[in-house]
């Protein structure tokens, strides 16, 4: 559903995407969406901005707990990928706190 959610905004922009950024998009979505369901609650929300040379994908989760990095359990499928992933595609990366509680993991990303 994230995916879906994430797709349709971004084929809606002038100039649009290349095909490349947009499934990058896409698949960051899909990862950090993922990664807030799993550690970070029940409930996340997705926010897309289009700035003139990126995408930033806000992901909200109500857990206050910064996200860690560690490495991908290649064996075991217990994950540990997104993250890393994340930060290797984003131009940024952040994780702020919110006042509402919960937190924020920011990525941007190409356009």
């Amino acid at each position: 559903m994230a995916r879906e959610s994430a797709r349709e905004p971004l084929e809606g922009l002038v100039p649009a995407p290349a095909a490349e950024a947009a499934d990058t998009v896409v698949l960051v979505v899909s990862e950090l969406g993922t990664n807030a369901l799993r550690h970070g609650g029940d409930t996340c929300t997705l926010g897309l901005t289009a700035h003139p040379g990126c995408i930033e994908v806000a992901v909200h989760d109500p857990s206050p707990q910064a996200p860690r990095m560690r490495a991908p359990d290649l064996n075991g499928g217990t994950g540990g990928f997104g993250l890393p992933l994340a930060n290797r595609l984003a131009r940024a990366t952040a994780v702020t706190r919110r006042a509402s509680g919960g937190k924020t993991v920011t990525v941007l990303l190409a356009r």
